[in-house]
């Protein structure tokens, strides 16, 4: 089973991502803020359950997605982050991607597309 860390300060976000992915029986964790999400990571770790995709919101409480990206790609180089906001066309998009961030998901693709895409990241058929 996949394992997943969603960070994104918003619940019903949470909420909409969870609903939405559940039927892809994927493990979801999450963290309502930057520094949550990277203590989070480290416990996943500690478990035995590297999270197989990080989903990053770039406005966080605390340390923004960039910040957190940074820390998460420091204890785990290997580290399968994405971002998911509706900031995705922005410098600070492009930032989340130059501190590691495999790819920036459009918010406007909207829940079906969001689930698509993570099946495609994921190989989930």
């Amino acid at each position: 089973m996949a394992v997943m860390l969603v960070i994104e300060d918003e619940e019903p976000i949470q909420e909409l991502i969870k609903e939405y992915l559940t039927p892809l029986k994927i493990e979801i964790y999450q963290a309502y803020s930057g520094e949550e999400g990277v203590e989070k990571y480290k416990e996943l770790l500690k478990k035995g359950k590297k999270p197989d995709i990080v989903i990053m919101d770039l406005k966080l409480p605390g340390i923004d997605g960039v910040e957190a990206t940074k820390k998460i790609l420091e204890i785990d180089p290997k580290a399968n982050v994405y971002g998911f906001t509706a900031y995705f066309g922005t410098e600070w998009a492009r930032d989340l991607e130059k501190a590691g961030a495999k790819g920036v998901i459009a918010r406007p693709v909207g829940f079906d597309g969001f689930r698509d895409i993570v099946k495609e990241i994921l190989k989930i058929n």
